[in-house]
Parts: C-alpha cells; sequence; structure tokens
C-alpha cells in the first residue's frame, strides 16, 4: 500500500465515524442517512506529502499529484470485507470533499542539515522544495475559502471556536448533533454576545458623553440616539442569523430601558443641584423674614420685589437641568404661607398707617387750603392796588396829555394871532403905502398945476 493510502485510511476513518455523529437539519420527517447527506458545509481538501520519493507517473506517463489523489482513492472491485473496509473511506472523502488538491514536497535538504532545518534560509534549501512550498501557500491564500455553514453563514475565529465546541461537548454527551440546531445555538450565543457588547458600548460612550444634569431633554435625546445608533451598527457587525430580528429588537428594548433610566437620573440630577442652588440663593431672603424686615407697611412688596431679583438670579445660573422651573415653583409654592403671613402684617400695620396718613393728609389739606387762600387774597390785593396804580397812571397820563394839548393849542393860537397880526401889519403897511403914493399922486398933481414941475416923494 502506498504511503498516501496508509495516510488516507488512517485520517478517513475519523470521517467516516463523522458521517454518524453530525446531521445537517433537524426534521422528523427525515431519515437518518438523509439527514446525514448534505455535507455541502464540508472544507475543501488539501492533501500534503512530505518527503515524496515515488515517481509521478502511471503506465510509463506522467502524471500530476491531483492524479495521483485521484487514483489513491480509487475502489476496488468485490463485496468481501476487506474490500469495503478498502473502499469505505475512499467512499467517504470522495462524497464528503468533492474539491480536492494534493502538494508533494521533496525533503528540504539533506544529511545533517534535517536537524537544522528551522534555521535555515532559503538559499540553503533545495530549490524544488522551495518552488512546490511556493506554489503551495500560493494556494492555499488563493483558493482557501472561508468556511460556511448552510445558508451562506461564514464562520470566523470566534464562531469557529464556538461551534467546535458545541460538536464536541454534544458529541462527548452522547448526542447526535445537528448542525442546523448548532447553528440556532451558535447564533443565539453570537447574539447575545453582540447585544452585550453594543450595550457595553453604549454604557460607556454614555459615561464618557454625558454630563448630568443635561441643559435640555432634547441635548439628552440627541445624545441618546446618536450613541444608540452606533450600539445598533455595533450589534449588527457582530450579529450572526439574527433572521427575525429577535435580538436586535431585544437590544432595541433595552437601549429604550437605558434611555428611561437616564432620563430619570439626568432629572433627580437636576432637581438635586436646583435644591441646592434654590437654597443657597434664597436663604438671604429667609434670614431676612425671620429678623422682621418685612413686618412693616409695604413690607409685602420689598418681599416680592426682593424675591423677583432672587428669582432672577437663580434663572441666570447656568448648568441647572431640566427640572430647573419646576423644582423652582416648588419652592415658590412652598413659600406661599409665608408669603401670605407677610401679606397680612403688611396690611394691618398699612391700615393703621393710612389712618394717620389720612389725618396727616387731612391736617395738611386745612393748611393748604389756608395757604390757599391767603394767597387768594394777597393776590386780590395785590390786583386792586395794580388797578389802582394803572388808573392813577391812567389819570396822570391823560393830565399829561390834556396839558400838551393846551399847549399845542395854545402855541397854535400865538402862531396863528402872529400870522394874523403880520398879515394885518402887511396889509397895512400896503395900504398905508398905497395911500401915501396916492397922496404924493395927487400933490404932484397940484403942484404941476402951479409950477409945471411935479416931485415924487
Amino acid at each position: 500500500m502506498s504511503k498516501i493510502d496508509q495516510g488516507a485510511i488512517d485520517l478517513l476513518h475519523n470521517v467516516t465515524e463523522l458521517t454518524d455523529l453530525l446531521r445537517t437539519r433537524n426534521s422528523p420527517d427525515l431519515s437518518g442517512a438523509e439527514q446525514t447527506a448534505d455535507v455541502s458545509f464540508f472544507p475543501d481538501l488539501v492533501w500534503t506529502l512530505r518527503d515524496f520519493y515515488l515517481s509521478l507517473e502511471t503506465d510509463g506517463q506522467a502524471i500530476t499529484s491531483d492524479d495521483y489523489l485521484e487514483n489513491s482513492l480509487k475502489l476496488k472491485q468485490g463485496s468481501d470485507e476487506r474490500t469495503q473496509s478498502f473502499n469505505l473511506p475512499r467512499l467517504c472523502i470522495q462524497k464528503f470533499f468533492p474539491v480536492k488538491k494534493c502538494f508533494i514536497f521533496e525533503s528540504p535538504t539533506h544529511g545533517k542539515k534535517l536537524a537544522q532545518l528551522e534555521e535555515l534560509q532559503d538559499s540553503e534549501l533545495i530549490p524544488e522544495f522551495v518552488q512546490q512550498l511556493t506554489e503551495f501557500s500560493s494556494h492555499i491564500f488563493s483558493q482557501s475559502k472561508i468556511k460556511t455553514l448552510p445558508g451562506g453563514i461564514q464562520v470566523n475565529g470566534p464562531r469557529l471556536e464556538s461551534l467546535v465546541v458545541t460538536y464536541v461537548n454534544a458529541i462527548n454527551n452522547g448526542d447526535l448533533p445537528c448542525v442546523e440546531n448548532i447553528v440556532i445555538t451558535m447564533a443565539k450565543r453570537e447574539n447575545s454576545a453582540a447585544v452585550q457588547k453594543a450595550i457595553s458600548h453604549y454604557d460607556q460612550q454614555m459615561g464618557q458623553k454625558v454630563q448630568l444634569p443635561t441643559e435640555t431633554q432634547q441635548e439628552l435625546l440627541d445624545l441618546h440616539r446618536a450613541i444608540e445608533s452606533e450600539a445598533i451598527e455595533i450589534f449588527r457587525k457582530n450579529s450572526f442569523k439574527d433572521e427575525d430580528q429577535s435580538f436586535q429588537k431585544e437590544l432595541e428594548t433595552l437601549l429604550s430601558e437605558k434611555k428611561d433610566e437616564i432620563c430619570k437620573k439626568n432629572a433627580k440630577a437636576s432637581s438635586e443641584c436646583c435644591s441646592a442652588l434654590i437654597e443657597s440663593i434664597f436663604k438671604p431672603l429667609e434670614q431676612e423674614v425671620a429678623q422682621g424686615v418685612y413686618a412693616k407697611p409695604g413690607g409685602h412688596s420689598l418681599f416680592l420685589q426682593k424675591r423677583e431679583q432672587l428669582k432672577t438670579q437663580y434663572q441666570q445660573k447656568p448648568g441647572k437641568g431640566i427640572q430647573a422651573e419646576e423644582v423652582l415653583q416648588k419652592y415658590l409654592q412652598a413659600k406661599e404661607p409665608l408669603s401670605n403671613t407677610i401679606l397680612q402684617t403688611d396690611q394691618r400695620l398699612t391700615a393703621k398707617e393710612r389712618e394717620r396718613e389720612a389725618e396727616r393728609a387731612r391736617a395738611e389739606a386745612a393748611r393748604a387750603e389756608a395757604r390757599r387762600l391767603e394767597v387768594l387774597r394777597i393776590q386780590e390785593e395785590q390786583r386792586r392796588a395794580e388797578r389802582e396804580r394803572l388808573h392813577q397812571e391812567q389819570l396822570r397820563k391823560m393830565e399829561r396829555e390834556k396839558a400838551n394839548f393846551l399847549a399845542e393849542q395854545e402855541r397854535i393860537q400865538k402862531v396863528r394871532l402872529q400870522k394874523e397880526a403880520e398879515r394885518i401889519k402887511a396889509e397895512q403897511e400896503a395900504h398905508l403905502r398905497r395911500l401915501q403914493e396916492q397922496l404924493n399922486q395927487t400933490r404932484c398933481e397940484t403942484h404941476h398945476a402951479s409950477n409945471g414941475d411935479c416931485i415924487l416923494l
């Protein structure tokens, strides 16, 4: 028997036993043979033969290493027990490994160097061995497929570990493991781990990014939604065969519960912060009330004014969170009886003060009325004096105007008389001249008549 044949028997004996220990589907309608028939999830078979010294030929014809493997797996004719024992592992390997590849390796070196094989460089190895090793590595890296379960489910390292552990535990317990059931079990385990990984990411990110209390509820919800999306994405990347999305729904439910929980923590943190802040800000006001600062007329108005100032101071403080207004209103409602007491005290004291103020007002009104009447009297006397002054001034003015008028009339009369006298005088002188001329004319004529000569005077 060739070297490969004996190795195949030893190895494939285990394969034949596995066929009795595995089922692909869990269905009461399938017989055992039918349940064990589907081996599509088996990997490709790569068979390697080291220190190969045989010739790759058959009947004088050169063959490949793959041909050598196929020849080694050929069945013998016959039905005896020995022939069946020979054929059984070959039938199994042909059935369970439809894709097969064989590589042969010559001895990497000779003699004493074999003891130093781990320390040798490639240049110190036999070139044919290096070439064969290169071809083998190239095939493994280029042709090896990811282990895939029925339905195209790829199995990575952790999944393979889980799958193997589940197989081994089932077989050790005497059960007949079913691939379908094992996949479901593995899916539950991996999806549960994916849910926990997503939750851990959510808790970590919320713990790092959330500073309670947040200023608004929307700020917290926005951050929750962003980290929730990250957590769901992490779950999807790590989930396995969550076909009905039951685990994703479970995750979403857990995230919703965590959102509600952190919202409650946010409200509580805000309440505690606001309560401490209110106690600090309003404590001076409460001390003033206890000291009776506002137990006086108008005290309630002063109390309200001071309370509004403190409310504004409280509202301007940052970092109070979403309970800021509610905590403030609860405090103000709790202090409302105190405000009413101050108001009642203010009203009693204010009533008495108003009576005294009314009396003072009446006395002041009487005094004001007396002052008003005195002012009116003085004003009336002043008006009478002014009227008298104006009257006398008018009389004096009329006297002056009369005197001036008379003087002007007298002047005019004098001028008129003077002019009249001058006119009369002029007329008299003219008349006298005319008379003189007439007299002279008469004398001349008389004299001429007597002497012939006439002398005019």
